[in-house]
């Protein structure tokens, strides 16, 4: 499997806090991969930096073969990156339709963007039976499936989602877990799955990486890793406490994203 994205080496600071302590992670060409942690582990200031929202200290950013380290968002959304960000974040004002329409903002080619409007709704029945509608009348899970079809009006090659199933019911977050496969297989996206709950992450996932004070701590394959005895006391509640040095069974609260600019002060 060819490599798509690749952080080498990463290192964060949110002024004197050392955010990102040389991480390296990869995700191949149509594959998910999951990002593990939990709250203030560094999840959201790795998703940060591969879109660009976050100024790197030092290390490496590679997509598609490209070196991105200092390129815009603007510019890494056009190669192909997209995010489905937490708590979904749609427009709750603004119809289905033209929610979707901001997710192509990048784009100038009318004709294409109609055509992949009504492939969204397509995909997405249910979408296609409320394109009119406020998006703030939606259910939690018709907002997350807009969230996805809206990442996907940019025909991104790699979606970055932020805890897709935060505040869903468990027939919600099958739902999405579903959805999340099918982009996949069907639509040929790779995909990073940054979440808390390890089971299932894991579960769609061929491959993760643990995160735990801002340091990548674990990485394998999926099935690996949920039979890793750290994995399971720390985030399933099974086993015994791991050793010192280990995934704590509580991440220690060290501030994920301080209040103040993004990046190094």
């Amino acid at each position: 499997m060819s490599e798509l994205l690749s952080l080498s080496d990463i290192h964060v600071y949110y002024g004197p806090f050392h955010a990102l302590q040389g991480n390296s992670l990869s995700v191949g060409d149509k594959e998910i991969v999951s990002l593990l942690g939990g709250n203030a582990s560094g999840k959201s200031t790795t998703m940060k930096t591969i879109l660009g929202l976050t100024r790197v200290r030092s290390g490496s950013v590679r997509f598609d073969g490209r070196e991105i380290t200092h390129v815009s968002t603007h510019q890494r959304i056009k190669a192909g990156i997209a995010s489905v960000p937490e708590a979904r974040r749609v427009f709750p004002e603004m119809t289905v339709d033209e929610n979707l329409l901001l997710g192509a903002y990048t784009r100038r080619d009318k004709a294409t963007i109609a055509e992949d409007l009504d492939r969204m709704r397509d995909h997405f029945p249910r979408l296609g039976e409320r394109h009119r509608q406020q998006a703030g009348t939606l259910s939690g899970g018709e907002q997350q499936m807009l969230a996805f079809a809206r990442a996907l009006m940019s025909r991104p090659r790699l979606i970055c989602m932020d805890e897709p199933t935060m505040g869903l019911s468990p027939k919600l977050v099958d739902q999405v877990l579903d959805e999340i496969v099918r982009i996949n297989s069907e639509l040929g996206v790779a995909v990073l799955l940054v979440e808390q709950q390890a089971e299932l992450a894991l579960s769609v996932a061929s491959r993760g990486y643990v995160l735990a004070s801002g340091e990548i701590v674990l990485d394998g394959n999926a099935r690996e890793l949920l039979d890793n005895p750290h994995i399971q006391e720390a985030y399933l509640g099974k086993g015994h406490a791991p050793a010192p040095g280990h995934i704590p069974a509580h991440p220690i609260d060290r501030t994920d994203a301080p209040t103040g600019p993004s990046g190094e002060e």
